[in-house]
């Protein structure tokens, strides 16, 4: 067993540190405070190849691996939660349908721009009575000669109303089955098409640097070109999507986990009280000691999926495993990193309290902590 990473890993590391450290870090706060996307940034983190990394390259990808790619990932979310939703959406919901499922004619449309970062792409499965409950969309397309003409609404979506935004990936309700089980399609639906408005939606306790929207679709009319893979086959395309973002969720975890621990014991060392750093109080390097072994747990865990998935077997128990695993442990970080901090902690100048905000969609987004033990479970034969 070799735990080592390629030199290429571990300089995509360095650098993306470096990026995030000298670019995200001084305007993290601010951002926040304003509940503000920075297209600035999101360019930024094109420019340095953040968007695209696993698309092959004759599409205007890097076709790195998907180690690499959640590695990005982790670096970001170690300084800003927001940045790296911008990323991990980007790349695993975003790109990723249409990597996997898209024709060629779709891949070339959309691809290169979309894996440089001057264009994003959003995936419209949420809707306002259908989270959990996938199966339960009531999102409609209707056939109408070589087009199909949607309608309904979507809810909680990633960069689908930003400035960057060229569209978005819906799942819509296109029939049933002889035994009454509803038939679902996807469809790429680009901005400005008649019908469709994205939204942004503001007052969000986490994530206020990232761009979430509300979709609406009134009477879209997209033409059967813009379906995605075959009729029938969004279901599917859905669950696999997911399998791939809950890695992506795990590496903001993971990534948000590490930079809380690194603020809070930057913090214990410097703090002196009754004549010593805190740090040496056993009820504090305790505290540390545990986020240090359970972060070296998350990491283990999440990089055994993302190579099971590099080597095309099975990988969605353990995918499942890796975001649920690493959601709750940032949480159980944040918090000691917030108790460590005291009276501090709790105050937006300091920016383990982001940390602490930023954790709990972790929890729910991409499949919630309740789901993820459903899925376990059904892996593991209950």
């Amino acid at each position: 067993m070799n735990f080592d990473l390629t030199s290429e890993q571990e300089m995509i590391r360095k650098e993306v540190r470096r990026f995030a450290e000298k670019e995200i870090t001084p305007v993290a706060i601010e951002l926040d405070e304003k509940e503000e996307f920075s297209v600035d940034l999101t360019l930024k983190m094109g420019e340095i190849g953040l968007f695209g990394m696993f698309v092959p390259e004759q599409y205007g990808g890097q076709g790195l691996d998907y180690i690499s790619y959640i590695i990005a990932v982790e670096e970001i979310a170690r300084v800003d939660g927001s940045q790296a939703a911008t990323i991990a959406a980007a790349n695993s919901l975003g790109i990723g349908p249409i990597n996997y499922f898209g024709s060629e004619e779709q891949k070339q449309k959309y691809l290169p721009k979309l894996s440089t970062g001057e264009g994003l792409w959003g995936f419209g499965l949420t809707e306002p009575t259908a989270g959990s409950d996938a199966g339960s969309s009531k999102t409609t397309a209707v056939q109408d000669g070589d087009d199909w003409i949607i309608n309904g609404s979507k809810i909680f979506i990633t960069n689908a109303s930003c400035d960057l935004t060229m569209g978005v990936t819906v799942q819509a309700l296109t029939g049933k089955k002889d035994n009454g089980k509803p038939i679902y399609t996807c469809f790429l639906v680009e901005t400005g098409t008649p019908g469709f408005k994205a939204v942004p939606m503001h007052g969000k306790m986490m994530w206020r640097s990232s761009n979430t929207s509300e979709l609406y679709f009134d009477d879209v009319r997209v033409n059967k070109k813009n379906i995605l893979g075959q009729i029938g086959d969004g279901f599917h395309q859905m669950l696999q999507t997911l399998d791939g973002g809950r890695l992506s969720i795990g590496a903001m975890g993971l990534g948000g986990a590490q930079g809380a621990y690194e603020l809070a014991l930057n913090y214990a060392k410097n703090r002196e009280q009754f004549g010593q750093p805190i740090s040496k109080f056993q009820a504090i390097a305790f505290k540390l000691a545990d986020c240090a072994m359970e972060i070296e747990c998350a990491r283990n865990l999440l990089y055994k999926a993302c190579w099971l998935r590099n080597e095309k077997r099975p990988f969605e128990k353990e995918a499942a495993m890796g975001k649920l695993y690493c959601s709750e442990l940032m949480g159980r970080v944040a918090n000691h990193a917030v108790q460590i901090h005291g009276g501090y902690g709790l105050m937006k100048d300091h920016h383990v309290e982001r940390f602490y905000r930023d954790q709990k969609l972790l929890d729910i987004g991409e499949g919630t902590s309740e789901v993820q033990r459903i899925v376990i479970s059904r892996y593991i034969g209950c």
